[in-house]
């Protein structure tokens, strides 16, 4: 194996010009305990940190066994580290709500809004980005939902782009029109300004982050699988789809590694052992060349609370030794 790319994470904290951090994967590999690891290790060698769960089945809570909510909350037992869980499909709602409270416009406008495909998750990326540009943090680490989901929301700021572009140019060929009639029904003109005008600041916002997303500099993608056929099929599948939007990856975790050991005689253990080395042998195969392969046990309990998450967080960047 190229000593380049050594079996941790150390490369992630070394990067110290990285902004935004994404870990991925499909549906219970892990990406929570990855994330909120990762985010511990790197309150440690930087100023202040962010982690965000996009997933609607939020687990931040969980794992460290504290309350978070859609404003950034300090982690309790550490100085620098935040939390945040956001619902990303609410947004857009609020924002019409907010927009008019003369009903007959917001009603049109909500239509409008929601005739665009993905806009209202779209909308809710463009929220969090606006919460997250406002807030002075080191870096950000964003733990996603399942990799379906996790794609839509890369492809967020192309699909913001054309759905604002065509609301502004329907804005500017039937707001005079709109104008009229809202006066008419007894309400006033600004409303629907207003909303463009929140449109138009969410695209200028959007467009910067997806410079910014596609800068290896600025951002990387951190793929969380297991060592399954389904799961490796799924991992290569968003390394392809990453590369298609340009933005970086290099670093791959295997989890729930089993490493029975020599003496023992549970037959299931080696069958799944044997299984899980055949798996993880071709993910060698195929990213040795290009990837830093993190592989991380199956412990025998969960890890959830901040201790146990710092202990964990330690295999990120010291490769785990199964015992003898």
């Amino acid at each position: 194996m190229s000593s380049e790319f050594e079996p941790t994470l150390q490369n992630v904290l070394d990067q110290q010009s990285l902004k935004w951090i994404f870990c991925g994967g499909k549906g219970g590999v892990g990406k929570t305990t990855t994330s909120c690891s990762l985010a511990i290790q790197l309150a440690s060698c930087r100023e202040s940190v962010l982690l965000i769960s996009t997933d609607p089945a939020h687990n931040l809570s969980d794992a460290f066994g504290q309350k978070f909510g859609k404003d950034a909350t300090q982690v309790n037992g550490f100085d620098n580290l935040y939390a945040m869980e956001i619902d990303p499909t609410s947004s857009l709602q609020e924002m019409v709500e907010q927009s008019d409270q003369n009903g007959v416009m917001g009603s049109m406008m909500q239509d409008l809004a929601f005739a665009i495909p993905g806009v209202d998750e779209a909308m809710g990326f463009a929220e969090i980005m606006k919460h997250v540009k406002s807030m002075e943090y080191s870096v950000i680490v964003f733990d996603t939902a399942p990799t379906g989901h996790t794609l839509r929301f890369l492809s967020f700021p192309s699909v913001l782009e054309k759905a604002l572009g065509k609301l502004s140019s329907l804005g500017g060929r039937f707001g005079p029109m709109i104008q009229q009639m809202s006066t008419m029904l007894g309400g006033g003109a600004a409303p629907q300004e207003d909303m463009f005008a929140k449109l138009d600041s969410m695209r200028e916002i959007i467009t910067e982050v997806n410079t910014q997303f596609k800068d290896p500099e600025k951002t990387t993608f951190i793929c969380v699988c297991i060592s399954e056929f389904l799961s490796l099929y799924e991992t290569e599948r968003l390394v392809q789809e990453l590369t298609s939007y340009e933005i970086d990856t290099h670093n791959i975790v295997v989890n729930q590694l089993l490493f029975p050991k020599k003496v023992s005689n549970c037959e299931h253990c080696s069958v799944r052992h044997k299984m899980q080395q055949k798996y993880l042998t071709e993910a060698h195969e195929l990213y040795d060349e290009f990837f830093h392969i993190v592989t991380l046990p199956l412990l025998t309990e969960e890890v959830r609370g901040p201790e146990k998450l710092k202990a964990f967080s330690q295999m990120l960047v010291t490769p785990y030794q199964p015992p003898e």
